[in-house]
């Protein structure tokens, strides 16, 4: 039971985690190296807690990890993706099994396309000049709590 309390806690934590990062984008379009070491460094007492052998299931996760991070990267690379968006989904990559980071993915892209959407139309109607910024940790981050697997305590 006292098992079930400590991985209801780090999903707590890495809610609260994803709405911190959710409004710091919106409001800043930053989000901290900080919290990314935080979800980060949260992942191996998830593992822990999870119950997953050393060989091969860290060794996936770590490898999912180093995959998205890399794929993203090349993305920021050419400019296609912030920073911290990259360092958010690497992390984010570290607490979901391989099936569920590509969900992740998915869900992400369809929720930042509305995020786009909603942000160039408040570019437009507050008539700001540039290119209108887009919040993407906002996407990564709604997908990240839809997928989220809350446990239920009895």
């Amino acid at each position: 039971m006292l098992g079930e309390y400590f991985r209801l806690a780090l999903i707590v934590a890495l809610g609260a985690l994803l709405i911190a990062a959710a409004i710091t984008d919106l409001r800043a379009r930053i989000i901290s190296n900080r919290l990314n070491l935080a979800i980060a460094a949260l992942a191996p007492l998830w593992w822990i807690a999870s119950g997953l052998d050393p060989w091969p299931d860290v060794a996936v996760q770590l490898l999912v990890g180093a995959a998205v991070f890399l794929l993203f990267a090349a993305l920021f690379s050419v400019g296609m993706m912030g920073g911290g968006d990259v360092k958010l989904l690497a992390a984010l990559a570290l607490w979901f099994p391989w099936q569920a980071v590509i969900s992740l993915l998915v869900l992400m892209a369809l929720l930042g396309g509305l995020v786009t959407v909603v942000t160039v139309i408040h570019h437009r109607i507050t008539r700001r000049l540039g290119q209108p910024e887009i919040p993407y940790g906002v996407a990564i981050s709604l997908a990240a709590l839809w997928l989220l697997p809350w446990p239920t305590i009895s």
